[in-house]
């Protein structure tokens, strides 16, 4: 009986296909809750607070809710084995250097050039991603990938073009760039350490590391200032809790099932995310160019999650049980 010997196959390739569309699911929502990032710092900094008062009192509350969640998840006995020490000190060291570095570079180049310019900058992190990855050997070449990555940057530079570039400062755009390639480090470096440890610890010591940081530099250059209006509270818990705890533990939920160089390219969503919100929130408008772009960052989504049925990526065969895991 021939169909007997081909149930398992058939089976394995579809859960395979089925495990990639999680991922890339887990990489949009992801993408979301950091395109809401705009809202809730703009409403922020309208109740006085300041750019490192704002990073350094996210990453704290975000800090201290990833560790809530392991706690609970080991009491029920749902979380792994402690890490071995030298991971431990590598998600400190994630959160301390790259999240900050990408935080701390987009922020400060916000202070010089336009949104959309900053944004755009920051958005040649997954070529970056790509062409590093290929480099260390964990991706490959094929037309599906090439062909969104064009889709999915030339989309996200039509959305954020759209708005304008404004004037040109030299230090400004340095620190774009570095926000982008400190970013595509992280996603590399990210992409070997969940291996090893659940999504939601390496989340903690990420916050973690990256709170250290930022209170470290604001309360040296002076700079952290707590008399802020109290609305600010408000605005800061919803960018700790909805545009950092909720998108690390999901990219990082989704990247063991997709890859680097792919939850990078499908996060290209966010700019598309936070346009929207700035035109629902902010009442702004978007012009026939962005939407072309945001079309287009689409295609490149739809053309990642659409698996070609038989083939199974490494990173969908190779993802660690606690990632795969926590996705379920």
């Amino acid at each position: 009986m021939p169909w007997l010997y081909a149930t398992a196959p058939t089976a394995a390739v579809t859960s395979a296909t089925s495990n990639h569309r999680r991922g890339v699911a887990l990489c949009i929502l992801s993408a979301v809750g950091f395109g809401l990032m705009a809202v809730f710092a703009k409403e922020a900094y309208r109740d006085d607070v300041s750019v490192l008062t704002l990073l350094a009192l996210r990453f704290t509350i975000a800090a201290g809710a990833f560790w809530v969640i392991v706690a609970a998840r080991r009491a029920r006995g749902a979380s792994s084995a402690p890490p071995a020490r030298r991971i431990v000190l590598a998600g400190l060291a994630m959160g301390a250097v790259g999240y900050a570095a990408q935080s701390g570079g987009y922020f400060g180049a916000l202070t010089r050039i336009d949104a959309s310019l900053t944004a755009l900058l920051l958005y040649v992190y997954p070529a970056l991603v790509f062409l590093g990855a290929l480099a260390l050997g964990r991706d490959h070449v094929d037309r599906r990938r090439v062909v969104a990555l064009l889709l999915a940057t030339g989309g996200a530079a039509l959305v954020l073009a759209g708005s304008g570039t404004g004037d040109l400062d030299a230090l400004g755009v340095a620190l774009g760039l570095g926000a982008a390639v400190a970013y595509a480090v992280y996603i590399l470096v990210a992409d070997s350490v969940t291996r090893h440890i659940d999504a939601f610890h390496i989340s903690a010591l990420i916050a973690t590391g990256a709170a250290c940081t930022l209170w470290a530099a604001g309360l040296v250059s002076g700079s952290i200032d707590l008399g802020f209006d109290a609305g600010g509270w408000g605005w800061i818990a919803g960018l700790a809790l909805f545009s950092t705890v909720l998108p690390i533990s999901a990219f990082l939920a989704g990247l063991p099932k997709v890859g680097p160089a792919t939850g990078s390219i499908v996060s290209t969503v966010e700019p598309m995310v936070s346009v929207g919100m700035a035109m629902v929130w902010f009442g702004e408008r978007l012009g026939v160019v962005q939407i072309a772009g945001g079309a287009l960052v689409l295609a490149a989504v739809v053309l990642l999650a659409v698996k070609v049925r038989g083939r199974v990526p490494a990173a969908d065969a190779a993802g660690p049980a606690p990632a795969r895991a926590l996705a379920s």
